[in-house]
């Protein structure tokens, strides 16, 4: 039997702050993706879009992102991440300001094009820092708390962008996460250290042959599958899980602010259990517990009638913790998988495959289901049956994953004692 990992390492105050800076910098960048989908219902009545166009609003954004990060793959490895990181939130912050200001729907994909190609190197570059300043016994903890992010977007951020958009229109979310960006940006450049330690390491190849290198790789392509898997199960209800509940469950506008506020106080609770978990009883057993318990929600969630908001709570809370029991274990494992001379990149590679799943997600999403005339979707429990078959191919690729993982680590614990001895 495989020994349990134990918490031995405690957390230094300037890893602290790096944690609140990239729980923060997570937080603009998950509410900028998340909260279409809140204004799904929104959007498709103001602009008069249909199934297929308002997919496609949210797959330009992670079409774009996945593409920028597999180009910047060959760079991530070559300079300072710090820097790497705040270039590309300038960036992103402009993209979210084209987005609140976009009055056409031309216009709209133009900005989530934007927004995408600049959010999916800030994924990678974060995720890379967390790999280069924590140890893997920490990665889970610092897991729960970025991906915070998602909990804190449902109880303040979400909530009151519906309100803003309820009380003026749906460019004003977009205006909230600009002015929140801008303040970000500034106490991430002031307050976040060089992030070097990569570099010492000369990288003399040019970076398309960095790319091409860590892309053969044969031991990265697994990962890169259940990533892609992760990414498409885990997001091709939520592109139209808004229009389902408001026209399908009977859940009014204005109570979707409450749902969002309720699911994100039980995420805030759940997500640092989820990390501790993950590092005290092992990633792949966190992980196979959150796959039960989400396959479980999504028949009962997919299959909804009208029925009383505190049971759409209930329901939809226990079903994001399932995901999120999902993500975090198996996002730590992954970070345990590349060398150190090609984190960046990996990460880059990875960033990109799990915003092109998404987008490939939110495609089928929108080929599958099928709006009437009074509003309600169609086949929406068939997107949740597909949901569950992907989420069983993925249990078995992060099992040979999570071997891989420790079998590695048991051999570089195993030479470490032999060197001092």
């Amino acid at each position: 039997m495989t020994a349990k990992p134990t918490i031995t390492n405690s957390f230094t105050s300037y890893q602290k702050v790096v944690i609140a800076l990239l729980a923060v910098i997570q937080f603009t960048v998950v509410l900028d993706f998340m909260v279409m989908a809140p204004l799904g219902d929104i959007l498709m009545k103001s602009m008069h879009l249909n199934a297929a166009q308002f997919a496609s609003a949210v797959s330009a954004y992670a079409f774009s992102a996945g593409i920028a990060g597999m180009l910047a793959a060959g760079f991530a490895d070559k300079y300072d991440r710090k820097k790497l990181l705040v270039l590309f939130y300038v960036g992103f912050s402009a993209g979210t300001a084209l987005c609140a200001t976009a009055k056409t729907f031309p216009l709209l994909i133009a900005g989530r094009i934007v927004t995408g190609l600049f959010s999916g190197v800030l994924g990678a570059a974060a995720m890379a820092i967390v790999a280069d300043l924590f140890s893997f016994d920490q990665r889970g903890r610092v897991m729960g708390f970025t991906q915070m992010s998602f909990a804190v977007s449902q109880v303040a951020g979400i909530p009151i962008g519906l309100y803003l958009a309820n009380q003026f229109n749906w460019h004003a979310p977009f205006a909230m996460i600009v002015v929140f960006s801008i303040m970000t940006m500034c106490f991430t450049a002031y307050f976040l250290k060089p992030v070097t330690r990569h570099l010492v390491q000369k990288q003399r190849q040019d970076p398309l042959a960095h790319l091409q290198k860590t892309v053969s790789n044969k031991v990265y392509w697994l990962p890169f599958i259940a990533t892609a898997l992760l990414s498409i199960g885990g997001f091709m209800l939520m592109p139209f899980s808004t229009p389902f509940m408001v026209n399908n469950v009977d859940v009014s506008q204005k109570e979707l602010p409450l749902i969002y506020f309720s699911m994100g106080i039980s995420s805030m609770i759940a997500l640092p259990m989820i990390g501790k978990l993950s590092d005290r009883f092992g990633k792949f057993a966190t992980f196979i517990a959150g796959t039960g318990l989400a396959m479980i929600m999504v028949v009962i969630y997919t299959n909804l009638t009208p029925v009383p908001v505190w049971k759409v709570i209930i329901i939809s809370a226990l079903m994001f913790a399932g995901v999120m029991s999902r993500m975090i274990p198996s996002t730590a494992l992954m970070t345990a998988v590349p060398k150190k001379e090609d984190r960046g990149a990996f990460m880059s590679i990875n960033s990109s495959l799990q915003q092109i799943a998404g987008g490939v997600a939110a495609v089928i999403a929108g080929w599958v289901i099928f709006q009437k005339q009074d509003g309600k979707l169609l086949h929406f429990n068939i997107l949740g049956y597909i949901c569950i078959g992907i989420m069983v191919v993925c249990a078995f690729c992060v099992y040979y994953i999570n071997k891989r993982v420790l079998r590695r680590i048991h051999y570089q614990g195993k030479e470490r004692v032999e060197l001092v001895a």
